[in-house]
């Protein structure tokens, strides 16, 4: 059983963990876009609930620590993962509506609702991503019969991190750049944070630095850019559009989401009551706007140019490249004069060797 200001502090200790870790999540990121700001999104969505959970008390319920969490983060989320986050969040509002505390039954339910709320968003949805980790983790949730729920979450994070280290497997493209999936990698970050909590540890600070990711990111990028496994021109929707619609009376998203789905692709749109957050890679982010004030005001507008992303982190790559070749090479010719050095000296003492040993012959010879 967990109490609210527990859970409030969980979700506060995972979103310090990603934001620790944020730039580490943010070079695994080559899919479905390598353009780097994986961890980023995902930190800042989470972040945005920061505020509001610091400013609860501790005789909060787990009601409404997770309403106010999932409603900013709805507000606050950016990019595919960062929205994939929010309805994971969103699950656990739903399932512990009206709920002072929870038994872990009721968190393994409330991960199990937010992955099904993510699959639906989604637009196609990919094995091998943040949908493969969290619906395998939310599976073994639900089948863990435990009541304690340290031990609930520890086979959350159990089963999470075993589908993280798949997800190459499953998505070529990771494997051909040597990296799990960041998105994957984020929300095991976040989960992880709150186990800390829930374990009854302290909330995980944010100024400090985490443990480093099981899998190491120090690859990422390889292949994708310095093998020209994608090209910039691969990229056809090269706009990552978003924004928040405040909704009109009577306003149908349903047909919003169509008129995107049918112009663009990475499509999650997500909406309470009140307004919609609307994700969308397009070529042309001036007609989604056009199309999405029909639908009410809009707010929070994010338009970043993927093209440039993408050429940013390839002159990177191919920097560092060219800079691990050049440390190579020095390295080598380093080892190449140290070898000839010591050659050149064991050359020298054996024919010292032989120079003494031939004046001993002919002083013996002389002698004679």
């Amino acid at each position: 059983m967990i109490t609210g200001k527990t859970l409030r502090d969980a979700i506060i200790s995972g979103a310090n963990n990603i934001a620790n870790q944020r730039t580490r999540v943010d070079e695994l990121n080559v899919f479905p876009v390598p353009d780097g700001d994986t961890g980023t999104n995902m930190s800042m969505t989470i972040g945005a609930a920061l505020s509001e959970l610091n400013a609860m008390p501790d005789t909060c319920t787990v009601a409404e620590a997770s309403k106010s969490a999932a409603s900013a983060m709805l507000r606050g989320a950016r990019g595919n993962s960062g929205v994939i986050t929010s309805l994971l969040f969103r699950g656990f509002s739903k399932a512990l509506a009206g709920k002072t505390d929870a038994e872990a039954a009721d968190l393994a339910k409330a991960l199990q609702m937010g992955v099904e709320a993510a699959y639906k968003a989604v637009m196609k949805p990919t094995e091998g991503t943040i949908l493969t980790v969290t619906r395998l983790a939310a599976e073994a949730a639900v089948a863990a019969e435990t009541d304690d729920v340290p031990q609930l979450w520890a086979t959350v994070c159990e089963a999470g991190q075993k589908a993280l280290e798949d997800t190459p497997n499953l998505l070529p493209v990771l494997k051909k750049a040597g990296v799990v999936d960041a998105g994957g990698q984020g929300i095991m970050l976040v989960f992880e944070g709150m186990k800390q909590v829930f374990d009854g540890g302290e909330i995980v600070a944010g100024a400090e630095v985490a443990a480093k990711p099981k899998l190491d990111s120090s690859a990422a990028g390889k292949g994708v850019f310095t093998d020209d496994l994608m090209k910039v021109e691969d990229i056809k929707n090269g706009y990552c559009t978003q924004f928040l619609v405040h909704k009109d009376s009577g306003a149908s998203i349903t047909r919003l989401r169509a008129f995107l789905e049918s112009n663009g692709d990475s499509v999650v749109v997500i909406e309470d009551d009140d307004v919609a957050n609307c994700h969308v890679h397009t070529a042309d982010p001036g007609m989604m706007l056009s199309e999405a004030i029909k639908y009410g005001y809009l707010t929070n507008f994010k338009i970043e140019n993927m093209h440039e992303q993408f050429l940013a982190r390839q002159k990177q790559a191919k920097g560092l490249e060219k800079q691990a070749e050049a440390e190579g090479q020095k390295l080598f010719d380093a080892i190449m004069a140290e070898n000839a050095e010591r050659a050149d000296s064991e050359r020298a003492a054996a024919a010292k060797k032989l120079y003494a040993a031939a004046e001993y012959i002919i002083g013996k010879a002389g002698q004679a």
